[in-house]
């Protein structure tokens, strides 16, 4: 019972610290998604000029830890004469990462579309513009939101590295916390519970959205069918010649 009534303690701090995080991951899927379905076109393009720089841009944020980005980010800038505060600097780093990640979900989801669904545009004398945004778009859209919820998630974890730049979110409160108690396993532990609610409850909202389906039967393969012997049909050259 000693646990229970030390959370009731640290719970309202932590509340404060979970809206920074939240604040947090939303200001960073707002940066970091229109820049990734930037990428995304840009690494589908036809001219090399294009898709090369936008390529290279997402293997690097894919390759660079977001602990080294943030760090680059938050002390790298000022000697660059740009000076911003903890929260814009976790909000860009993240951004940049989030932009690398969710390029090659949108490209994938680009890519996805059947090849007679563009030949249909052209046919119809569809520019490239309205083809992205009336035809291949919004098919893409629908085939990436899963992944992207996952990342969505998984991003929402990831703020925690923001402890490193003093940003006050949800891990920051309980490191603080523990440090004046030395309570480390019961601040660490409702953390924990903290972030694993608030990500179960989006995979459960994700599911209750859009649920697996299982394949019908006009929809599976079937198995091919067995040769029936009696039926002359299917005998082979060899066998008519036996016979």
């Amino acid at each position: 019972m000693s646990m229970l009534n030390e959370w009731q303690d640290y719970l309202p701090d932590f509340l404060d610290g979970l809206v920074v995080t939240l604040q947090l991951t939303g200001v960073s899927l707002l940066l970091g998604l229109p820049l990734g379905l930037a990428l995304a076109l840009a690494m589908t393009a036809r001219r090399r000029a294009v898709r090369w720089p936008a390529i290279l841009l997402v293997e690097v944020g894919r390759g660079a830890p977001a602990l080294v980005v943030l760090y680059f980010v938050y002390y790298g800038l000022p000697q660059l004469s740009l000076t911003w505060s903890s929260f814009a600097c976790a909000a860009i780093a993240l951004a940049f990462t989030t932009s690398a990640y969710t390029a090659d979900i949108f490209r994938a989801g680009i890519n996805s579309i059947p090849v007679g669904h563009r030949e249909a545009c052209q046919a119809l004398g569809l520019s490239h513009g309205k083809e992205l945004r009336l035809v291949v778009l919004p098919q893409a859209i629908r085939v990436v939101v899963p992944p992207l919820v996952g990342f969505c998630i998984l991003l929402y974890q990831g703020t925690s590295l923001a402890f490193a730049v003093s940003v006050p979110e949800l891990l920051s409160r309980a490191y603080s916390q523990a440090s004046i108690t030395y309570q480390f396993t019961a601040t660490l532990t409702l953390a924990g519970l903290v972030y694993g609610a608030i990500s179960l409850a989006a995979v459960a909202l994700m599911r209750a959205r859009w649920p697996r389906r299982a394949p019908t039967v006009a929809g599976a393969a079937l198995p091919p069918e067995r040769p029936d012997r009696t039926n002359p049909s299917w005998e082979t050259t060899s066998e008519r010649r036996e016979r």
